[in-house]
């Protein structure tokens, strides 16, 4: 109710609101200590076409619309050279929908997977569970939300009055559009005026301006307008609205395609949400480690899922196979049986041995299978293969009466832990028939 309640105000009559001009230049800041706890609920809309490559001369466009609708709550945790470095959220809503020509797409978090710790990394957000594992996913929903410390560079440095303008903080602006690198423009912002809204102060700021620069779609030029409240007696950043032009541009600097949308915020501070208060997070591990930093894998389809660690990451699928790759080169290939035709740990010791007599690789070690906990056999090879050195370790899975045999390709820089990794992977794997 005080959302819609603050949004009906914004649209408030005369009566309701009065412009003041302050005698003295006032200043606009927000603290985020470490406790400070805020509420935040946003919309954004967009609509599109993005061009595709010409047949037979013929240009094509591929239509684009799409909306999200997301509400939480927030905790400061760790501020660093007064610096957002780690908030703990709770998230109410989080649904994502996006429609890409014909193909409607839909995303959300699983209900034990909301509440997230945020870490930091300069303009990014890293998300973890200290609860579960997250899929990628997830991660990839949350890191498209916008953290809205980071608006804060839409302030101020100095003191200002009314009609004073400045240049917003790159933070802010990279922020709103998810830009990696800014090449050129910014946003130009200004004090509109001071306002009387029922009671209670708020400084409206405009901004306006064109960037352009460089992020994960390409190259890319954003043309924004909007404004905020602050609230002059809680000291925040209470509403923005955004709207905005993306035009994705080719290496010649051409537009092959424009998203217009809005971008809706309201803020407010208040009493720590229970999940959020110490109380509620006694027992939990804030600190991002190996264990609540694993990644969740399911393939409902294979009936296969396992966790993994986020230096690998799900290279794709192909039939009745998931591949992983890891980021120094080594990898591992999940092949579930088909049913009725799973291959024992002899079997699949005698078929390794044969791949490497046909690759003419020479063998330096190759163990025999051997039980290392229940349902699970294993074995290892040290082969040289065209004047390259490699550890191979070969799994095979049984659970629910099915199966599961893994390949694991490793290099031998770093192999201990790389190993300790793939044993990790393979002793998560969950099979259902």
């Amino acid at each position: 109710m005080k959302k819609l309640s603050f949004l009906a105000l914004l649209l408030a009559a005369p009566s309701q609101a009065s412009a003041q001009t302050p005698a003295t230049a006032i200043k606009l800041f927000e603290v985020f200590a470490p406790g400070y706890h805020y509420h935040v609920s946003c919309r954004v809309d967009i609509t599109g076409t993005l061009d595709l490559p010409e047949e037979k001369g013929q240009k094509k466009q591929l239509s684009l619309t799409g909306t999200s609708a997301i509400e939480y709550a927030e905790r400061v945790l760790i501020e660093k050279d007064k610096q957002i470095d780690r908030t703990i959220r709770l998230y109410r809503k989080i649904d994502f929908e996006r429609k890409v020509g014909d193909q409607l797409q839909q995303s959300t978090l699983r209900p034990e997977a909301r509440r997230l710790v945020i870490l930091r990394h300069g303009t990014f957000e890293v998300p973890f569970c200290p609860t579960g594992p997250l899929t990628w996913g997830e991660i990839d929903l949350v890191r498209t939300d916008v953290f809205t410390p980071a608006l804060a560079g839409l302030l101020p440095k100095d003191a200002v009055k009314p009609g004073d303008k400045w240049q917003a903080d790159p933070v802010a602006v990279k922020e709103l559009t998810d830009l990696e690198r800014i090449e050129e423009g910014g946003l130009t912002c200004s004090l509109e005026a001071i306002t009387t809204l029922v009671g209670r102060q708020q400084a409206r700021i405009g901004f306006l301006g064109t960037v352009r620069g460089i992020g994960e779609d390409g190259a890319g030029r954003h043309q924004l307008e909007g404004h905020l409240f602050f609230d002059l007696v809680s000291n925040h950043i209470s509403y923005v609205y955004v709207k905005g032009t993306h035009n994705l541009l080719d290496k010649n600097g051409q537009s092959t395609g424009k998203i217009e949308g809005t971008f809706t915020l309201t803020r407010e501070p208040g009493a720590q949400t229970p999940e959020l208060a110490d109380l509620g997070l006694k027992g939990l591990t804030l600190e991002p480690n190996e264990d609540n930093t694993l990644l969740l894998y399911e393939n409902t389809d294979l009936g296969v899922k396992f966790l993994y660690p986020r230096r690998w990451r799900v290279a794709g699928t192909s039939g009745r196979q998931v591949a992983l790759d890891e980021n120094r080169g080594s990898g591992l290939l999940i092949t579930v049986d088909v049913p009725g035709k799973g291959m024992s740990a002899p079997q699949f010791h005698q078929e390794a041995r044969n791949w490497m007599i046909q690759q003419k690789a020479t063998v330096h070690r190759l163990d025999v299978p051997k039980t290392i906990a229940p349902g699970l056999d294993a074995f290892s090879a040290d082969i040289e293969l065209a004047k390259q050195r490699m550890w191979l370790d070969y799994f095979v899975v049984r659970q629910n009466q099915t199966g599961a045999t893994v390949a694991a390709r490793l290099q031998a820089a770093d192999l201990t832990p790389v190993r300790k990794d793939v044993e990790r992977i393979v002793k998560s794997v969950q099979l259902s028939r």
